[in-house]
């Protein structure tokens, strides 16, 4: 024990972290594996088997197209985490840049910026994510799309207050004493200084960013027929929740236990990355 990080032995100590972080990463095995394991086609169709109970063939139970419950929840994982990742990743970058730019360099880039970062953050996220896929059109790229440009004001408010604070420091100024250029300020010695906050905000942004792209699919505007989607799926079960209650509730359990895990998972790298960092649901600072 002795040997290990700081922060680790922080994070061991905190039990229901660990508990969060041990489930999240067995989910996380079972999108990635469950394939492998579970080898049944998600989009097969069988007139004869629709609405099967759990058995030992189906233990999920089958849906109104006879399609395999348990396959569709195994692949609606994948698709759930990776426009999830792909929409919080994308935004947090459009965030950095922006955030970067508008502490270090001040005056009127600062307030052009700034302007659009508030114009952006006083609209609710799911009627812009909603207004942006309305226009762009339906699918999993526009989603992705619609959630970065929904979540990047979060990042880029954060990123800029750090970055207004670290560019007076010694150690930025010595670097500009010996020539280095603003990209390289910037990049080199102040963004290293940002990532344990940026790692803190991209946790607690997570489980939002799952439920923002599930909404989108159970609207329709996300994931479209014959996706595994999850919130796809707990939409069309909704239909058949008199005749097939699985249908809808084992991808809502699957999906509450999701953003549960990251939200417990999310408190505790707060606490132990930036502790300082009071607020951050949502980016807010």
């Amino acid at each position: 024990m002795k040997n290990k990080h700081p922060v680790l032995r922080r994070f061991m100590r905190r039990k229901v972290s660990v508990v969060a972080a041990a489930v999240l990463i067995l989910f996380v095995l079972i999108a990635i594996l469950g394939p492998l394991v579970w080898q049944v086609d998600p989009l097969k169709q069988s007139v004869m088997k629709k609405y099967g109970p759990m058995t030992v063939q189906h233990p999920l139970g089958t849906d109104n197209l006879g399609r395999d419950t348990l396959a569709r929840m195994i692949y609606g994982a994948r698709v759930s985490l990776a426009i999830s990742f792909a929409g919080v990743l994308s935004g947090a970058l459009i965030g950095v840049l922006l955030g970067v730019s508008a502490g270090y360099f001040g005056g009127w880039v600062d307030k052009v910026l700034l302007f659009i970062t508030d114009v952006t953050w006083c609209v609710p996220g799911t009627i812009l994510a909603l207004a942006v896929v309305t226009v762009l059109g339906k699918g999993l790229t526009n989603s992705i799309i619609a959630i970065s440009l929904v979540g990047w004001a979060g990042y880029a408010r954060t990123v800029r207050a750090k970055t207004m604070s670290l560019r007076t420091m010694a150690f930025v100024e010595t670097g500009r004493a010996f020539g280095e250029s603003s990209l390289s300020l910037m990049f080199r010695y102040i963004l290293p200084n940002i990532v344990p906050s940026l790692i803190v905000l991209i946790s607690n942004n997570l489980p939002g960013t799952i439920m923002a792209t599930t909404t989108l699919s159970f609207l329709g505007l996300g994931s479209q027929p014959p996706s595994p989607d999850w919130g796809l799926a707990i939409s069309q079960g909704m239909n058949y929740v008199h005749r097939a209650q699985w249908l809808s509730i084992f991808p809502g359990l699957a999906l509450v236990y999701t953003v549960l895990g990251f939200n417990i998972l999310g408190e505790g790298m707060r606490d132990l990355l930036d502790p300082r960092l009071k607020v951050l649901k949502g980016g807010n600072t």
